[in-house]
Formats: C-alpha cells, sequence, structure tokens
C-alpha cells in the first residue's frame, strides 16, 4: 500500500511539473521581462530573429515601431520618461504570428505585463495542417 501511495505521489509531482512546462512552452515565441527601473524596461524575446516592435496607445494610435533582429533573440531597453502616464501596448510581430503585451505607466514606475493580453497568428500558419468537415 505504501509503494502504491509513494508511486502516485511521484506520477502527480511528474505529471504537474509536465504541465506546468506545456503551458510556459508551447510558444513560438516568449517575453521575458528582465528588468523595469522606473521609466525603464528591459525585455528579451527568445526564439525569434526578427520581429517588428511597435508601441500603441490604449486608442490605437502608434507611437513608436521598429525593426529589430538578433541572432539567438531580441535583447531591448525603452525609456518610457517621456509618455505620460497610462495604459500603452507593446506588439510584437513575426513572421508566424501578432502578440501584444499591456504597458501601464505611472508618475514613477512602468511595468510590463509578462502575459500577452492577444495573441493573433497569421493565415497560412494556423490554418496549416488541418481540416474542417462539412455535413
Amino acid at each position: 500500500m505504501k509503494k502504491i501511495l509513494k508511486l502516485s505521489l511521484v506520477c502527480a509531482v511528474l505529471f504537474s511539473g509536465m504541465s506546468t512546462y506545456a503551458i510556459d512552452g508551447n510558444e513560438d515565441f516568449n517575453l521575458h521581462v528582465l528588468k523595469t527601473n522606473g521609466k525603464l524596461i528591459t525585455f528579451a524575446l527568445n526564439k525569434v530573429q526578427k520581429a517588428n516592435l511597435a508601441i500603441y496607445d490604449k486608442d490605437g494610435t502608434l507611437i513608436y515601431s521598429e525593426s529589430a533582429s538578433g541572432k539567438d533573440g531580441i535583447l531591448r531597453t525603452f525609456s518610457l520618461e517621456e509618455f505620460p502616464a497610462g495604459t500603452y501596448f507593446l506588439e510584437i510581430e513575426d513572421n508566424v504570428k501578432k502578440v501584444k503585451h499591456e504597458i501601464t505607466i505611472t508618475d514613477d514606475a512602468t511595468s510590463l505585463s509578462r502575459k500577452a493580453v492577444s495573441s493573433v497568428y497569421k493565415a497560412g500558419f494556423s490554418a496549416k495542417n488541418t481540416g474542417v468537415a462539412v455535413r
């Protein structure tokens, strides 16, 4: 009975670890917020060699854009000192998908959401190798 209980506990820990990894590891790329210091934000994009970065205000007006590249990923630091307090969105677009993250600016600090607000796959990639049955 003790062996079955121990084995069950080991299996539960193993499956819990696998499901946690699957949630974080199934993205084509992940944004990692490395540092926020006042109104400076440093983040990294792994598994991305080329991407378009853009910052929009809450009304959807484009404020900043650039084409970024890196051999093993992209590392960027943004100074948002000139931005008034409010909510902004960082949009990252590569050849597979477009992802938005929320930027919140207060008078003395700035934060960038680690989880995406939205993620949209481009046509041809998300529908690839899928079929639709019609009755």
